[in-house]
């Protein structure tokens, strides 16, 4: 496949697993998906911002050290987003506490939108810019994505002029049907929603795809949706249709799943 030019923008996160696991990795949907683009060969770049802290030079020198661009990483007064984390005795998570930092006020500036407008594909993960990333960029006819699934606020979450707009509906099917037709209906050319268990489901237009899970040995799911994205992007914008880069993201996944956060790296200690 080609070598495009992706730009991922939005949230970036520090996962605190509390005390017995007593680590903490570097994540967050636009981050996760800009590190899963540059494992893929890809040319990619992040947009966000990181606190003056510790954590703000770690995760900028991570990003650095797989390969992802920071030309356009805000460096802010203020603390670095984090999420404190509690895992039950049957491994489950439970997100305790979330502090967005300086992410909670991060807008792209004019340079950076026009920097965005050049990209071959522009993904946006978390970001509360009322809409300002997706109608500036998608409105030059720049490619753009967002998972929608990642922010609660209807304020951030209009679809209209998404190339595609990806989703989470669990291993509900009809919810996942209802979602794609609602996507599309407001405004995305492409709706692909995933689905748990049950695998993950695409719509454009009147054509429909869909596929199942790969098996994989499950050490931990954090980030596998975000690597499903950037596995989908991957095969799709570089010419692929619905049904092979829907393999694409699932395979993505499954390796996702296969070690601890969402991409490879060193735990530090709390």
């Amino acid at each position: 496949m080609s070598r495009l030019r992706f730009a991922a923008v939005g949230d970036n996160c520090v996962d605190r697993f509390q005390p017995p696991v007593g680590q903490s990795l570097i994540g967050g949907n636009a981050i996760n998906v800009a590190v899963q683009l540059a494992l893929l060969g890809h040319e990619t770049y992040y947009f966000g911002a990181v606190g003056c802290d510790q954590d703000g030079e770690r995760t900028r020198d991570l990003l650095v050290s797989k390969g992802v661009r920071v030309d356009y990483l805000q460096i802010l007064p203020g603390e670095t987003a984090y999420t404190n984390i509690d895992i039950t005795e049957t491994g489950d998570r439970i997100f305790a506490f979330e502090e967005f930092g300086v992410c909670a006020d991060y807008v792209p500036s004019e340079a950076d939108l026009i920097a965005l407008i050049g990209m071959d594909h522009v993904h946006i993960g978390w970001i509360a810019d009322n809409g300002l990333v997706r109608r500036r960029v998608a409105g030059a006819g720049t490619s753009v994505s967002q998972d929608v699934s990642v922010n609660n606020d209807p304020a951030h979450l209009d679809v209209e002029g998404l190339r595609i707009a990806f989703g989470s509906a669990g291993e509900d099917r009809q919810k996942a049907e209802a979602m794609m037709q609602g996507y599309l209906a407001n405004g995305a050319r492409l709706a692909v929603v995933t689905r748990g268990g049950e695998g993950s489901a695409a719509l454009e237009g009147r054509e429909h795809a869909e596929t199942g899970i790969t098996g994989v040995d499950v050490i931990d799911t954090t980030g596998a949706g975000d690597s499903f994205i950037a596995g989908f992007l991957h095969a799709y914008v570089s010419g692929g249709n619905l049904a092979a880069s829907l393999v694409s993201g699932r395979q993505s996944a499954a390796w996702t799943c296969g070690h601890f956060g969402g991409f490879p790296q060193d735990p530090q200690p709390l």
